[in-house]
């Protein structure tokens, strides 16, 4: 094509050269003419008298000038039937190179299509409307893996966990694949694990439909502690419109006689071990977004051991009375972000145990429920260590608590720089609680070490309670340090013989504003000794 135009500029620029050469001469033999026309009228012309001199000079320019015009034109009309004569020469050269089109033309012609050989036309003819023949072997692009296409039915009945599985499998080998969970589907799907030690990064699953959890004893066997697992991946993602149901009603009683109400053939009962929804461990670079996750049998989401977590637009739901239902809980995970999520749940909407560090959590709804909690830590006499958590932007309504930190007797460790800001309650039991003497059953055994805690701040929390609005229950021998309180302006709901005045013990820190209630029962500085840490209790 390139060597194609530089031939026809070359042509155009010899025409041009020969036309301005044309001109030139013309130009001198105009001048001639006219010398030559002066002279015949000085006296060559004089035998012609009928014409007047100036006449006669006209006349014969403008003759001359139009022969040269017309040799000039001559010249030009030569000129570009060369070049239409070049070009068409080319063109027909064109046709014969080889093109991607040209050849996927000809095999298709083989097939029954191809060229138009009909009246009119020329063998060699292209029919314009013609499209490139579709390459059957080609590399998918979007690596799509919907688990229809590998034997799913999704009509809530058939046990669709196979076709799951050998979708994950062929997604497991493709970096940047897709596993579809279609829209308008229920997939009934048992306890599964989609582990990847060996998997490419970043996989997601697209859940636009609905995944239901068994309610036949037979599939869960002894007890699991999880339903659905993702296990040592890098860069996993959960997302689309759809939902995680866990038809946990069948969990959350507690009466001897409960058996299985879809098949009451079956004299097994479930396992006394409730099983986490879905859970995620020892992953890196894990989204959740999206989705909703309803009526666990126990845990929602859960983070075990992960790294650089984000969960944001997404929903949370069972209801109020749904027995250790905690909607998001974290264990030994760090850089975790929690953001524009709505939860409504039996227990904590959120819960920080051991080993987590770099939490943030905004915007965030929560309730009913028993609010945002760090801890139960330090539970058997263990090691306990949380740091930099940041709670804000949140909205509590008919909680148990609001913001808590709580811990049992005996336990090692510490939990510090600690940040809850622009917390809103509405009808909350008790918004701000730190309780060192946490315990689940009727009595705890006494016990003098505990997790140290210190650096806790909080900061504009407003609205309502129905029962205390402030509770520090610190440990005798580790008292808590650096508390600071700015901007509390709690209110009881309504005023009744059930409210309580704020209450401490042990805590230490200081009053950075005026409170509502005032809290004067916050010991202004530092302990006055300070506990001595073995090596257990550094974090």
């Amino acid at each position: 094509m390139e060597q194609r135009l530089h031939k026809s500029w070359t042509s155009l620029q010899q025409a041009v050269r020969i036309v301005l050469s044309l001109l030139i001469v013309t130009r001198y033999m105009a001048v001639g003419g006219e010398e030559r026309v002066t002279r015949q009228g000085r006296g060559l012309w004089l035998f012609k008298p009928s014409l007047p001199s100036s006449l006669t000079q006209h006349v014969e320019m403008r003759d001359f000038r139009l022969k040269c015009f017309g040799l000039m034109f001559l010249v030009i009309l030569v000129m570009c039937s060369k070049l239409d004569g070049c070009e068409g020469r080319k063109g027909r050269h064109w046709r014969k190179q080889k093109s991607p089109y040209s050849s996927l033309a000809r095999k298709k012609g083989k097939n029954g299509g191809g060229h138009n050989r009909g009246s009119g036309g020329g063998g060699d003819y292209l029919s314009p409307a013609l499209s490139p023949t579709p390459i059957t072997e080609y590399p998918m692009k979007t690596a799509m893996f919907n688990v229809i296409d590998f034997g799913a039915k999704g009509d809530g009945i058939t046990d669709d966990t196979e076709a799951f599985q050998a979708a994950w499998a062929a997604a497991c080998k493709v970096e940047g694949s897709t596993v579809v969970v279609p829209a308008e589907f229920e997939f009934l799907v048992g306890p599964i694990s989609f582990s990847g030690p060996y998997c490419q990064p970043n996989i997601a699953l697209q859940l636009d439909g609905m995944i239901i959890a068994p309610t036949d004893a037979k599939r869960w066997g002894s007890g699991l502690l999880w339903w659905i697992e993702f296990s040592k991946l890098q860069g996993i993602s959960i997302q689309g419109s759809g939902t995680i149901e866990g038809q946990g009603s069948v969990w959350w009683t507690t009466t001897e006689s409960d058996v299985d109400p879809i098949n009451a053939e079956l004299s097994m009962k479930l396992p006394q071990i409730k099983p986490t929804a879905l859970r995620f461990y020892g992953s890196y670079n894990v989204t959740v977004t999206g989705i909703t996750i309803q009526n666990s049998p126990q845990c929602h989401l859960k983070f075990d051991n992960c790294e650089a977590v984000q969960v944001f637009n997404m929903t949370i739901n069972s209801p109020g009375s749904s027995l250790n239902t905690d909607g998001i809980h974290l264990q030994n995970s760090r850089d975790v972000m929690i953001h524009h999520t709505n939860m409504s749940c039996g227990d904590d909407c959120i819960s920080i145990q051991t080993g987590c560090s770099n939490i943030n959590i905004h915007s965030v709804e929560c309730g009913p429920g028993h609010g945002i909690s760090i801890g139960g830590l330090g539970r058997d006499n263990t090691k306990a260590c949380v740091s930099n958590i940041t709670v804000r932007d949140v909205n509590m309504h008919n909680t148990m608590t609001g913001v808590r930190i709580k811990t049992w007797q005996g336990g090692s460790g510490s939990v510090q720089s600690i940040r809850f800001s622009n917390i809103r309650v509405s009808e909350v039991q008790t918004p701000i609680v730190i309780d060192q003497f946490y315990c689940d059953r009727s009595s705890c055994k006494n016990q003098t070490s505990a997790v140290a805690l210190s650096g806790i701040a909080y900061e504009n929390m407003k609205g309502t309670y129905t029962v205390k609005p402030v509770h520090f229950a610190c440990s005798d021998t580790s008292p808590c340090s650096d508390i600071s309180l700015t901007k509390i302006e709690l209110e009881p709901l309504q005023e009744h013989y059930h409210i309580y005045e704020p209450f401490c013990w042990q805590a230490f820190g200081e009053l950075y504003t005026p409170t509502v209630p005032p809290i004067v029962c916050l010991q202004n500085g530092k302990p006055a000794s300070k506990p001595i840490l073995s090596d257990d209790d550094l974090c």
